[in-house]
């Protein structure tokens, strides 16, 4: 019977061996159903950082759709539509570095995609890279508005809109519970700030 019993908590308990300041802590993830209480544990770093998602990929949607001069008909002229794109880049620019200031380095002891030079960096830069250009474009815009040119907004857009995109869905997946399981206690994951 103890046989039994011993083959019985091998199939409920998996254990992973993880690395945290050179020593080996195990994480055990227990396979049961979760309360409605412990999901939202889980998965509050997913739905915090979603909030944020979600706006960035309002806003650059939005700024793509109106750069083609409808933003006159939303009620505000040409310096006002780059004030609203101005705000967003800068919104995008302290987000990410927030994240990689305070939150990569935590989740990144533990999880791979938020290391330096890996995933969510990678795209980071790639975004950053189409925001450098975006900031030139809409310098010249401010200083001299007769250049402004729906084409040239578009294209920069294009340049990083996919790499944003991705990465705005790819961040919030690898922050859901499923994939938190595999890293973390649940009283872990609770003590990061986000």
């Amino acid at each position: 019977m103890m046989n039994d019993e011993v083959t019985e908590v091998a199939k409920v308990v998996d254990v992973v061996d993880t690395k945290q300041d050179d020593e080996k802590d195990a994480v055990v993830s227990v396979a049961k159903e979760d309360s409605p209480e412990e999901l939202v544990r889980w998965n509050r770093l997913a739905t915090s950082m979603q909030y944020f998602h979600d706006y960035f990929r309002q806003e650059y949607n939005e700024i793509y759709k109106l750069a083609d001069g409808s933003f006159n008909e939303q009620g505000m002229n040409l310096p006002s539509f780059l004030r609203k794109i101005f705000a967003w880049k800068r919104h995008l620019e302290t987000h990410h570095s927030i994240e990689e200031r305070f939150f990569f380095p935590i989740l990144a002891k533990r999880m791979p995609a938020f290391a330096n030079d890996e995933q969510h960096r990678k795209s980071h830069d790639g975004i950053h890279k189409g925001l450098d250009e975006l900031g030139t474009h809409l310098a010249t815009w401010r200083s001299a508005p007769t250049t402004y040119s729906p084409e040239t907004l578009r294209k920069c857009l294009d340049s990083f809109g996919d790499v944003l995109l991705r990465h705005l869905d790819e961040e919030v997946k690898d922050l859901q519970a499923e994939n938190m399981k595999k890293y973390w206690k649940l009283e872990e994951v609770d003590r990061i700030a986000i």
